[in-house]
């Protein structure tokens, strides 16, 4: 059995920061009980039209750098401009990819389990060489459902609150979706998702996203991953925690969200799954509550009720 106890991580750790010091500092402590050899820290500048903020920026910084009390190499990526997520994280995680071929990758609010450093160290290795992966989730969004005897299962989607990855799988990166055509992308989601409503979620994201309408990094990377024939890891356990949510957040606003600080939880012995194939029903559960705002928002206009009741009416139903 595993012990709960400080464990000394192999993997280099990317370390995403920006204007908070209370959760940078909580995520920064259990850095620092893994005692990665090799820390980058990256910060993107503060944004203009937000006076204050250069303050709070330089003080997440300070706290951090003060703070890496353990013999290590520490590189640094500080913005002195704001870039906003889509240009300064995904630029970030490709400048640590410069010098990198794997890690773990968390930002300020992404609380990790002591067992997570574990449990991505031993899955890097495991399937360093095989490209039916893409990358391991430290989340789990299923709230104690459990998805057979192993530790982990397979899943479709890329939920990147705690993560690492291989450099092999972040090359080829689409920022700008350049590649992205909506009629040709719903017709390839038909082979992905049953669901409809799922189907038009992901149009719609992938949609504003590359029209500018949605400032991210990580949608961009779904897309990479959905057209690659590859799966994630996805823990049974949740051994990373979103702690960020509420007014002080960039975009998990809504602190009631059932995502919110969800309990952290340990793994005390690493069990691989026999087979490699994805669990469907697991990935549709999150993503309907994901998308639940949607489909709230279609509920509330009668023109689209009969469309969102046929979206939603047999989600798990097979064809």
């Amino acid at each position: 059995m595993l012990q709960h106890q400080p464990y000394k991580t192999k993997s280099p750790v990317l370390f995403i920061i920006f204007n908070r010091v209370d959760t940078t500092m909580l995520v920064l402590e259990q850095i620092k009980l893994a005692k990665p050899d090799r820390i980058y820290i990256t910060a993107d500048g503060p944004r203009p039209d937000r006076p204050e903020e250069a303050v709070k920026c330089a003080e997440a910084k300070a706290a951090v750098m003060a703070n890496i009390n353990w013999d290590c190499e520490i590189k640094t990526l500080f913005r002195e401009e704001n870039l906003g997520p889509k240009d300064a994280i995904s630029s970030a995680i490709s400048w640590f990819f410069e010098t990198e071929e794997e890690g773990i990758i968390l930002e300020h609010d992404c609380l990790p389990a002591k067992s997570f450093f574990r449990f991505c160290d031993t899955l890097l290795e495991k399937y360093r060489y095989d490209e039916r992966i893409f990358l391991i989730s430290g989340s789990n969004l299923l709230k104690g459902r459990k998805w057979g005897d192993a530790s982990y299962y397979f899943s479709q989607l890329s939920n990147a609150w705690g993560w690492a990855i291989w450099k092999r799988s972040w090359q080829g990166y689409d920022k700008d979706l350049v590649t992205y055509n909506e009629s040709e992308v719903r017709s390839l989601l038909n082979k992905v998702f049953d669901n409809q409503f799922i189907i038009d979620c992901w149009v719609r994201n992938f949609s504003l996203t590359k029209s500018g309408q949605i400032n991210t990094w990580d949608y961009q990377m779904t897309f990479q991953h959905f057209f690659s024939h590859r799966l994630n890891v996805a823990p049974n356990n949740n051994l990373v925690s979103n702690i960020g949510f509420g007014e002080l957040a960039e975009n998990t606003v809504d602190a009631d969200s059932v995502f919110a600080s969800i309990p952290l939880e340990e793994i005390d012995e690493i069990i691989h799954p026999r087979f490699i194939l994805p669990e469907k029903e697991a990935d549709t559960i999150v993503l309907l509550e994901e998308f639940k705002p949607i489909a709230e928002y279609l509920k509330k206009h009668n023109s689209l009720r009969r469309r969102f009741k046929r979206w939603i009416k047999k989600p798990f139903q097979k064809k």
